[in-house]
């Protein structure tokens, strides 16, 4: 069968998956300890490419080849999937629950149903509620790969049931505590746990990222790539090159890119009348209900908070927008807002590209005109056009 693959957007789950789907595929979005594209590298044992919007294409290009097979960037592989997926037949379709799953070249071919369990990142949400299971699941994938942890050689280091934790090269871990009896702990390349950090598995902490010191993690988190993080966090997903570095609970929330969260910033996840939670979504134009009782923050790449912020249960935050300032701030802030609960602004396009910018250098990372052109693409879908606004 043809070895190209690629990952497709479906558009009506793109769409309820907005912010986070603005700056990447679907496929770009990290549940468990890798990002579903990582995800599918691993398993296939190839690279990938993306069939995505359009403005994104330059960022995530497309291989076509006479023969390809395409797959659902919204799911999430298992051995089983692999297998029917790589035993396609050029007239076939694979479906579940009338969502494909994937397909050949010939996208007219006859409908087959996959009858496995599929975990489906199909809103925000989802990724926070899958993580644990995804945690548990890139873990087993690396033990199959006989892969060997480095050891734990710091002697003020507690570690309780020690072989369901796994240390990649250079891992860093000074007199902490790692739980992994009721979950997985992953520790990744040049990752850092710092002192009087306590952490509870299911926990990913990927490459070169830092648990700061007196930090709670209660477990069910993803910390990703050059994060920084501390405070109290639980069953959160950060997807990597942002900070939440200070006290503060995070819950039930998912971080994209290049996002900070300031000193003592709070993210709601609970109603006080313990009802079902809502969030905007993009698709519907207007809140819907997640049919959860937990909830918490939802950020876009580029966000920031200030000091002392306050998230209500289910808020959504756009990309670059940034929020400070007393009270509670809406529900739902669109991209570029500037302010707080006492008002917006619109953050003008050039002041965002100096931003990200000065953030990216930080990491050694370039700013470049790929991304200016994203995010300027982002601002034009976004941002009401007309003049009578103040932009800042």
């Amino acid at each position: 069968m043809a070895s190209n693959y690629i990952l497709f957007d479906d558009p009506e789950i793109r769409a309820s998956l907005l912010p986070l789907t603005f700056t990447r595929p679907i496929a770009g979005i990290r549940t468990g300890i890798f990002t579903i594209a990582e995800k599918w590298e691993k398993h296939l044992n190839t690279s990938l490419s993306f069939l995505t919007e359009s403005y994104l294409q330059e960022k995530f290009p497309i291989k076509k080849s006479k023969q390809s097979i395409y797959i659902n960037g919204a799911v999430c592989p298992t051995p089983e999937l692999v297998e029917a997926i790589n035993s396609l037949k050029d007239d076939q379709i694979l479906v579940k629950n009338n969502l494909t799953i994937a397909y050949t070249s010939d996208e007219k071919g006859k409908r087959s149903t996959f009858k496995g369990d599929l975990n489906i990142i199909q809103n925000p949400w989802d990724i926070f509620v899958y993580n644990p299971a995804e945690i548990k699941s890139d873990f087993d994938f690396i033990l199959s790969l006989k892969k060997k942890s480095q050891p734990i050689t710091d002697p003020h280091t507690i570690a309780y049931n020690p072989e369901n934790i796994f240390l990649e090269e250079g891992v860093k871990l000074r007199a902490c505590i790692l739980n992994a009896e009721e979950g997985p702990i992953y520790l990744g390349k040049n990752s850092e746990v710092q002192e009087g950090a306590i952490i509870k598995g299911p926990f990913a902490l990927c490459e070169s990222a830092v648990v700061n010191m007196g930090a709670k993690m209660r477990g069910d988190s993803t910390i990703g790539p050059f994060s920084k993080v501390g405070g109290e966090v639980s069953n959160s997903v950060i997807f990597g090159y942002s900070n939440k570095g200070h006290d503060g609970f995070m819950g039930n929330t998912v971080i994209g890119e290049w996002c900070n969260l300031g000193a003592d910033t709070n993210t709601s996840n609970l109603k006080n009348n313990y009802g079902t939670v809502e969030v905007f979504n993009y698709k519907e134009k207007e809140m819907v209900s997640t049919g959860r009782q937990f909830c918490g923050l939802i950020m876009g790449d580029h966000a920031k908070s200030g000091i002392n912020t306050m998230f209500n249960t289910g808020t959504v935050v756009g990309v670059a927008a940034n929020i400070f300032g007393s009270g509670f701030p809406p529900k739902h802030i669109p991209s570029f807002s500037w302010g707080g609960a006492e008002g917006f602004t619109t953050f003008r396009l050039e002041k965002a590209f100096e931003v990200a910018q000065r953030v990216m250098e930080r990491r050694k990372i370039k700013f470049t005109e790929i991304e200016k052109n994203i995010l300027e693409e982002i601002f034009d879908q976004e941002v009401n056009v007309k003049t009578d606004g103040e932009h800042f």
